[in-house]
């Protein structure tokens, strides 16, 4: 499978999960097939992004389009949020950060490899926008005072923040893992298999539904084994608009048109 191909099986799962997102959530009934098919989408994006990151030509632009990315769903959330408020609110929808935190951190760890002073510089700097992170919204609302309340989310999206991201660190390490044990089949997968392991035993601890379904993103390991290399069609700008767009879309019709299930 092309690149392309991945991230088109991956666009079609997160429609799915985003479908039970907007019009089925919280239930356990038989849509929840929809969030567990779902559980795919991420992992096959996050494999997407470290072997593109490996070959772009320019890892600075990369990032900065990933960022600059970031901050425009941290507007477009606040927006949606802000001129259409509903009772569950829009969601905190933002890929781009997280895998820009990965991007971010597999350049340090190889910097780090070859130069310890600057690799060690760019953690210093990485923990400083930690610290810069916790005074953020001080920040904020002293140059902007009479701006509205601003989520953790809306102020990670601005100062990116570790912990604070979709799906959290413990993802954004796992992208870090893939890019470094990409060319290593076999310890790979025994590395995302006990991920996928470890999110089984954490849901089955803190879901409050009790339902595990995270763990099945399992089902996306065979799908990245059959990966062929090739980049296949181009088309990276409409997945970058497709996020978004599918996002608002289904967003609106189950709030404001069809409305909730």
């Amino acid at each position: 499978m092309s690149t392309f191909a991945l991230k088109m099986l991956a666009a079609l799962f997160m429609v799915l999960d985003h479908v039970y997102l907007y019009f089925f959530a919280p239930s356990t009934g038989p849509s929840l097939i929809l969030t567990c098919i779902g559980r795919m989408a991420y992992p096959l994006f996050l494999f997407c992004m470290v072997w593109g990151y490996r070959y772009t030509r320019s890892r600075k632009i990369y990032l900065l389009r990933l960022y600059l990315l970031s901050l425009f769903m941290t507007a477009f959330s606040y927006a949606v949020d802000y001129y259409l408020p509903t009772e569950n609110g829009f969601g905190f929808h933002n890929i781009f950060l997280s895998l820009f935190l990965v991007g971010v951190l597999i350049s340090t760890i190889e910097i780090f490899q070859e130069d310890r002073k600057k690799g060690m510089l760019l953690f210093g700097v990485i923990f400083a926008v930690q610290i810069l992170n916790i005074y953020a919204e001080r920040i904020l609302r002293a140059i902007f005072p009479s701006l509205p309340g601003l989520s953790g989310d809306t102020i990670t999206g601005i100062v990116p923040n570790l912990y604070l991201n979709e799906y959290g660190f413990e993802f954004v390490a796992l992208g870090v893992l893939m890019y470094f044990l990409e060319e290593k089949k076999d310890l790979f997968c025994a590395a995302y298999i006990l991920f996928c392991i470890a999110q089984f035993s954490g849901e089955v601890i803190w879901s409050e539904s009790g339902l595990p379904t995270q763990w099945l993103m399992i089902a996306a390991l065979p799908l990245m084994m059959r990966y062929n290399h090739e980049k296949g069609r181009g088309m990276k700008y409409f997945f970058y608009v497709f996020y978004p767009a599918h996002t608002f879309l289904l967003f609106y019709l189950a709030n404001f048109v069809i409305g909730r299930s």
